[in-house]
């Protein structure tokens, strides 16, 4: 076994989330020797070549303004869509709400930019930071805590490494098998439900609008695709009841469609084409614990969210945000890099909004997904309060738009 340097932070995981807090930490202190381990091979910002069944994320306005901090938003903008209106309704009634963009005298409420493009644009971006040092394909065997920080087993091939680091950041995903292997428990609640992912392409130009759709078998959410408000297609999560989602995953192109039509409406003429469609079980996942004496969870491993409202990596990003901002701090105040007091400090700042968002799109989740009397009469009235009352529509739309929480930018 070959010895690896030190480091003053390893971030295991290169993901969105992974990247994007290397970057959040060399900007702010390029004298922190950071370590970013990613199992697969990062990919080259060079090769991108948009695609029909590429994935999409939806980045909130609050979200941009930490990623135009980071230097890279300007290359993401290039393929990313704007998002000018979230249409919400709820199928079989007239009430609904808008949120509009220029309300708020922005020029979009979000954005949504291809997985890929953000991959590679984040990763040009790690290879300009002299003090990251990239690890692809890699993958943590072991994850052993020390007394002042931790020591990491990674493998590549049949070479296996040491690392030693003062922190270390665990952002390897919702299945998290180094949270596992720490003893780690998850707070898990089963929706009962199955996402089908997709893009759609359809007759009518989507003009930027995004369309969050409340039915009887479950949400929808469409959003927009194509880079121009002229462009024909979306990207589609679709909610099914987990009792009936095989037979809908099973459905051939031509039938799925119709499916989605009968859902959705026609609002957006004619639904044409679907790409390649993924599905997967959907839970609230929740880490016992996020924080360790120089151990932290972050992203997918420390909360995997419903996908239906687009939470998920904007709140990750402000989580990233925050902890940077304790770690400095921390620093100043002469506490060790990774210190227990930090973390808790970073935990404490950031609950609330934490707290907030989950609670947001459970919610969410749950009030649209139940055909029960009660609850159907309470949803018709928050589509009332949503349409009617400036304030309930400032706390939907802040929460849309990544800004409910703490504003966390230097």
């Amino acid at each position: 076994m070959n010895k690896v340097e030190n480091f003053d932070i390893a971030i295991i995981g290169g993901g969105m989330v992974g990247a994007s807090l290397a970057l959040l930490l060399a900007n702010q202190k390029p004298d922190w020797h950071i370590a970013l381990l990613e199992a697969l091979p990062f990919s080259d910002v060079e090769q991108y070549q948009p695609s029909f069944d590429a994935r999409s994320t939806a980045i909130a306005q609050g979200s941009v303004e930490i990623l135009r901090e980071l230097g890279v938003w300007e290359k993401l903008s290039q393929h990313a869509t704007a998002i000018a209106q979230v249409h919400v309704s709820d199928a079989g009634h007239f009430m609904g709400g808008l949120i509009d963009a220029s309300t708020y005298d922005l020029n979009a409420v979000g954005y949504v930019v291809p997985n890929a493009w953000i991959g590679r644009v984040l990763f040009a971006q790690l290879q300009t930071k002299k003090n990251i040092s990239l690890f692809a394909p890699m993958r943590v065997e072991k994850l052993i805590p020390q007394q002042a920080g931790a020591q990491l087993v990674i493998k590549s091939g049949s070479d296996a490494f040491e690392l030693t680091t003062k922190l270390a950041v665990v952002a390897d995903g919702g299945d998290s098998p180094l949270r596992k292997s720490l003893g780690i428990d998850s707070h898990i609640k089963d929706y009962d439900q199955t996402a089908l992912i997709a893009n759609v392409a359809y007759s009518e130009p989507h003009k930027g609008v995004a369309y969050e759709r409340f039915t009887a078998q479950g949400p929808l959410a469409l959003l927009p695709l194509g880079e121009k408000a002229s462009a024909k297609e979306s990207a589609l999560v679709l909610t099914l009841a987990r009792d009936t989602a095989d037979e809908v995953v099973a459905l051939s192109d031509e039938d799925f469609l119709s499916h989605l039509q009968t859902r959705f409406g026609h609002r957006l003429g004619k639904f044409l084409r679907v790409s390649q469609r993924h599905s997967y079980e959907l839970k609230l996942v929740t880490a016992s614990e996020q924080i360790r004496s120089h151990i932290v969870l972050v992203g997918n491993a420390a909360h995997f969210l419903h996908p239906v409202a687009g939470q998920g990596f904007n709140l990750s990003l402000r989580d990233c945000v925050c902890l940077v901002d304790a770690l400095i701090q921390g620093e100043a105040a002469g506490k060790q890099l990774g210190e227990l007091s930090v973390l808790q400090n970073y935990l404490y700042r950031q609950q609330l909004d934490q707290t907030l968002t989950i609670e947001f799109s459970d919610k969410l989740v749950r009030l649209f997904s139940s055909s029960s009397l009660p609850l159907t009469a309470l949803r018709h009235l928050g589509f009332v309060g949503l349409d009617v009352l400036p304030a309930v529509k400032t706390r939907f739309a802040a929460q849309t738009m990544g800004t409910a929480g703490e504003k966390l930018l230097y």
